[in-house]
């Protein structure tokens, strides 16, 4: 507004990509990537830019956000089989933890509208993919 070039240092994630033009996120005085807060979010440099930047779920070998995962009632080819261990209403958001086949936890985020259609309950059985 005021058209000054300024340096803000904050912990608060929040603060940092509601304010800022360009964030430098560092780690342990490395600098890890330089961006927008869209793309830290959207395309982050490394693994650690993806931990430090929201929420992630491990799906196989990859880090992927909760809400990029695709939830269905059928398999589609590349979808694993996955049990309904809880679900949390949220008012929009519903928060789901799941189990992979191998054993492994996985939480999904996703819109009431959708998790509607789905009919989750615990105990039921699901396929999901990445999105992305």
């Amino acid at each position: 507004e005021v058209h000054v070039t300024t340096i803000f240092v904050t912990h608060d994630q929040e603060e940092a990509m509601e304010i800022a033009d360009q964030i430098v996120l560092m780690n342990n005085g490395r600098v890890e990537q330089v961006g927008g807060a869209r793309d830290l979010y959207e395309r982050p440099a490394n693994e650690f830019v993806m931990t430090f930047i929201g929420p992630v779920s491990s799906f196989g070998e990859e880090l992927v956000r909760p809400h990029d995962i695709e939830v269905r009632r059928e398999p589609n080819g590349s979808a694993e089989r996955a049990t309904v261990e809880r679900v949390v209403h949220l008012g929009f958001e519903v928060r789901a933890d799941l189990c992979l086949e191998d054993g492994r936890g996985l939480w999904v985020q996703m819109t009431k509208a959708e998790a509607e259609q789905l009919e989750l309950v615990r105990g039921s059985q699901v396929f999901v993919a990445a999105r992305h």
